[in-house]
């Protein structure tokens, strides 16, 4: 069972301008409640108790926000970078947090009612799993495709999208200096070894990546 998870909140925000100019993307308000908030209850009714947060842009406001966690059950502690080493630079830089333990990552801004709890149940057997969501509008093409349960190379029949939720061995990144560093390439590195599994998830599932999505999910869940 895992009890410990990253969400990534370090990223400038900019297709959310001018929203993020004056708040960074992960306080956003959604039904009244800060985006993140919404990871930080399910996290903790799914048995986590220590949630690491990276933030760089506007990380402050995120800290006075959610403080140390004790209002969700949780342990939160912050991972500040100076600049946003991005999504696999940001985790390498937060690796000592984990003791060697496999945790889940979240990122901060998508929306997602997959169920934590069953997530963090099963064993992971590879050096990661990533749960697929069904190709939103935006990004038609997808990113991989499912072969045995496991991530493979996108192809013409089939494509699925990353959902920015995963459960990750820390040997994933074993060898890697904290720098800036995007998670695409390793994740195709290690696939080609069969070594990262596959979650499909169907339900409700939203990148709140511009304004006009965030309203619409917020219309969504008024319905």
């Amino acid at each position: 069972m895992i009890d410990c998870a990253m969400i990534l909140a370090a990223g400038r925000g900019e297709r959310m301008r001018p929203l993020t100019d004056i708040l960074p993307k992960p306080l956003l308000p959604l039904k009244g409640k800060p985006l993140m908030q919404y990871h930080l209850e399910k996290l903790a009714a799914a048995g986590i108790r220590k949630v690491i947060v990276n933030h760089a842009w506007l990380g402050e406001k995120i800290e006075a926000a959610f403080g140390n966690g004790e209002a969700f059950n949780l342990q939160i502690i912050y991972s500040a970078e100076s600049e946003a080493l991005e999504t696999a630079g940001g985790i390498v830089k937060a690796l000592p947090h984990f003791a060697g333990n496999p945790f889940m990552v979240v990122n901060g801004d998508v929306y997602c009612d997959i169920d934590f709890t069953q997530l963090c149940r099963e064993p992971l057997r590879g050096l990661a799993r990533l749960v697929l969501v069904d190709n939103p509008e935006h990004h038609p093409e997808g990113d991989f495709a499912v072969s045995d349960g496991r991530v493979a190379q996108k192809c013409a029949e089939q494509s699925y999208t990353f959902s920015g939720i995963a459960l990750y061995n820390p040997e994933f990144f074993a060898g890697l200096k904290v720098e800036r560093m995007p998670l695409a390439p390793l994740i195709r590195r290690h696939m080609q070894n069969g070594r990262v599994e596959a979650e499909l998830f169907h339900g409700r599932w939203c990148d709140v990546g511009t304004p006009e999505r965030l309203a619409n999910l917020e219309q969504e869940l008024s319905l």
